[in-house]
């Protein structure tokens, strides 16, 4: 997948076992409403995949993460198109702070996300299949 053809991207960030995770806001008019999601969103402008996901993190949680922190990649389809996902692993306890979407944030179990039931099953895979 060239960098001009995906729709938006999505990171896992990791840290002692824990991910960062986002509760959807509960609105008929977005996909997933009220689910368990991981921060990214869609592209903006000529964005890489990578600006796509770090930028909708900063926005969502307010994390600034490092490029080099990005060690997993992997192209997949989402409902709107292809799209890429990303993993990293924190090295220091991530201080989060809500933007503006979204009803809640939280630093999850990873074993507790990857089997929440109101966890967004695709992202759920995607997180099995990085971390086993």
């Amino acid at each position: 997948m060239g960098t001009e053809s995906f729709i938006g991207a999505k990171v896992a960030l990791l840290w002692a076992g824990q991910i960062v995770t986002l509760l959807r806001d509960d609105r008929a008019d977005i996909p997933f409403p009220g689910l368990w999601d991981l921060p990214g969103g869609g592209r903006e402008g000529n964005e890489t995949p990578l600006e796509t996901a770090l930028r909708e993190t900063r926005e969502e949680t307010g994390l600034r993460v490092s490029p080099n922190l990005v060690r997993y990649r992997r192209e997949y389809r989402s409902a709107s198109g292809p799209a890429v996902f990303f993993g990293a692993d924190l090295y220091a306890p991530p201080m989060l702070r809500k933007g503006s979407e979204g009803q809640a944030l939280r630093l999850m179990p990873l074993g507790a996300f990857v089997s929440h039931p109101d966890g967004i099953p695709h992202f759920q895979a995607l997180v099995r299949d990085w971390r086993g």
